[in-house]
C-alpha cells in the first residue's frame, strides 16, 4: 500500500546523519534558522575595531625643504686685522651649533663655512680709524652638498678725531702754526677678533633628500656645546691671549646679580680713560677701578666684578669678568668667567702704563670666589669641567704668568625667593666633588639633570 504523502529517505543521507558532529548540522544555510557566519563575523570584526583602533603610521618624507633664511651661528677661527688683511683673502669659520630642520641635523655644529674678506681700510688720517668687511659664502651640509650663505660683518677701528680736535686746540693756544700738524694723526686700526660671533642665514630655498640626513637627537646638552667651542683664554684688543676662563654659572641674570651683591661684590666702572686718571680723581680709596677691557666670542665683558681688600682697596682685589653666551640649561643662560687675584700695581715708566700684578696661582682665586658665593646659600651645585684645549700655564695680556690644573668650575644659582631647604647641604666644597670626564658629554651630566 503507497502513502501519497511518503517519501522515500536514501540511505547515505541516514548515514550523514548521524556520522557529522551537531554543531554542523544547522550550517546548510540561513533557511536552517541558525545564525549567519558572515553577520556575526562583522559582528565581531566592529567590536574588535572600537577596543583596537587602527594607528596611522607617519611615513618618513624623502625630500626636506631648506626654508631661506635659516639661521647659522658661527665664530671666526682667526684674528683678522686691517693693518694685515687683504681685500680677497679667504677665511674659515666654525659653526657652533646644530642646526636643525624637521627633525633632523642638516649642520653639525663644527662644521666649517666658507668666506672672505671683501674690504679693507687702514687705518687714516684725519683721526679716522680701519675697517674690515667680511662675507660669508657657503657651508656644507651633512650630506656633503654646499648651502649657500648670506651675512656681511663690518668691524670699525676706534676714531681719534674727536682727540685731534683737542689737540688742536691746545696747540693753537700757544703756537698756532704746529695746529695743523695733528690733522696727520691716524685712528686704530680694525681688528675681527678670534671666537668672533657672526649670525649667517642661507640664501634661498632647497631640497635634500633626507636619507643623507641624521635624525635630531632630543635632549642633547647645551652645556656641552658650549664647552666644545669655548674658547679656553680671553683676549685683548689686538688678539693676544689674556686670562684663563675658569668659571661658569648657570644663572638667570637677576639671580647672578643678587648672588654677587649679598656676596659683598661691587661692579667696577667702565671707562676708556687710563687707569692713573681715575687714581688722580679719585685718590686710593676708589674701589671702582675700571678693569682692562678681555673679549670673549667678539664682545667684551657683560659684567666686572670687584672685592677690594679692605686694608689696600686699589692695589690688592678679587676679581672677575664674566660673559653671557648662547647657551642653555633648561632655560636657564650659561655664563663663563675670567677671575684673578690683584696683589699689587706696578708702573712702568717708560710707556706711562699702570697695571695690576696678579697672583699666578688663579686656581686659588676660582675656588675662593665659588666659596664665596656658597656663604650666600645661593649655590645649589658646584662641579668641576675639563677644558677641551687645556691651559696649563700662560701669561696675562699685560705680560704676567699664571699657572692652572686647567679645570673650569661650574656653580649654579637659584633665586634667593625660591624656598630651596636644600640650598645650604648642597652648597659643599667643589673639592669633595668626584672627578668627572674630560669629555663634553660627561661635562655636562649634573647640569642637565
Amino acid at each position: 500500500m503507497r502513502y501519497a504523502s511518503s517519501r522515500t529517505i536514501p540511505a547515505c543521507s541516514l548515514l550523514c546523519f548521524f556520522l557529522l558532529p551537531p554543531n554542523s548540522w544547522a550550517q546548510g544555510g540561513p533557511s536552517q534558522g541558525g545564525p549567519n557566519p558572515e553577520l556575526r563575523n562583522e559582528t565581531l570584526l566592529r567590536a574588535d575595531l572600537q577596543q583596537h583602533p587602527l594607528q596611522h603610521v607617519r611615513e618618513t618624507p624623502t625630500q626636506l625643504e631648506i626654508a631661506d633664511g635659516t639661521p647659522i651661528k658661527l665664530q671666526t677661527v682667526r684674528t683678522i686685522s686691517s693693518a694685515h688683511a687683504k681685500k680677497g683673502d679667504r677665511l674659515d669659520f666654525v659653526v657652533v651649533k646644530d642646526v636643525r630642520v624637521g627633525g633632523f641635523t642638516i649642520i653639525p655644529a663644527g662644521s666649517i663655512a666658507s668666506g672672505s674678506v671683501v674690504g679693507v681700510k687702514g687705518r687714516r688720517i684725519l683721526g679716522r680709524g680701519g675697517n674690515v668687511v667680511l662675507k660669508l659664502d657657503s657651508v656644507p651640509l651633512i650630506s656633503g652638498e654646499q648651502v649657500a650663505l648670506r651675512a656681511r660683518k663690518e668691524i670699525k677701528g676706534h676714531s681719534r678725531t674727536k682727540l685731534m680736535l683737542a689737540e688742536m686746540l691746545a696747540t693753537a693756544v700757544s703756537y698756532l702754526p704746529a695746529a695743523p700738524v695733528f690733522l696727520l694723526s691716524r685712528g686704530e686700526d680694525s681688528t675681527v677678533l678670534k671666537g668672533t660671533e657672526v649670525t649667517a642665514y642661507t640664501s634661498g630655498s632647497s631640497m635634500v633628500a633626507t636619507k643623507k640626513l641624521l635624525v635630531a637627537k632630543n635632549g642633547a646638552s647645551e652645556l656641552g656645546e658650549m664647552i666644545h667651542f669655548l674658547p679656553p683664554r680671553t683676549v685683548d684688543g689686538q688678539g693676544r691671549d689674556g686670562d684663563m676662563l675658569n668659571l661658569v654659572f648657570v644663572a638667570k641674570q637677576n639671580d647672578l646679580e643678587d648672588a654677587f651683591a649679598r656676596a659683598g661684590w661691587i661692579k667696577t666702572e667702565k671707562t676708556r680713560l687710563p687707569a692713573f686718571w681715575h687714581l688722580a680723581m679719585q685718590r686710593w680709596h676708589y674701589a671702582k677701578l675700571p678693569m682692562r677691557t678681555l673679549y670673549v666670542f667678539g664682545r667684551t665683558q657683560d659684567y666686572s666684578y670687584a672685592l677690594p681688600d679692605s686694608t689696600s682697596v686699589v692695589s690688592r682685589r678679587h676679581h672677575l669678568r664674566i660673559w653671557k653666551t648662547d647657551y642653555e640649561v633648561d632655560g636657564t643662560p650659561i655664563w663663563v668667567a675670567a677671575a684673578t687675584h690683584d696683589v699689587s700695581i706696578q708702573i712702568q715708566l717708560r710707556k706711562l702704563r699702570m697695571f695690576h700684578r696678579i697672583d699666578p696661582q688663579i686656581d686659588a682665586e676660582r675656588d675662593f670666589i665659588a666659596g664665596n658665593l656658597s656663604e650666600t646659600k645661593l649655590v645649589t651645585h658646584q662641579e668641576y669641567l675639563h677644558c677641551i684645549d687645556p691651559v696649563f700655564k700662560g701669561e696675562t695680556a699685560t705680560g704676567g704668568a699664571y699657572y692652572s690644573d686647567s679645570r673650569m668650575l661650574l656653580v649654579e644659582l637659584h633665586p634667593p625667593d625660591s624656598g630651596d631647604t636644600n640650598a645650604q647641604v648642597a652648597a659643599q666644597p667643589a673639592e669633595k666633588s668626584p672627578e668627572k670626564s674630560a669629555t663634553p658629554a660627561s661635562a655636562m651630566l649634573n647640569a642637565t639633570r
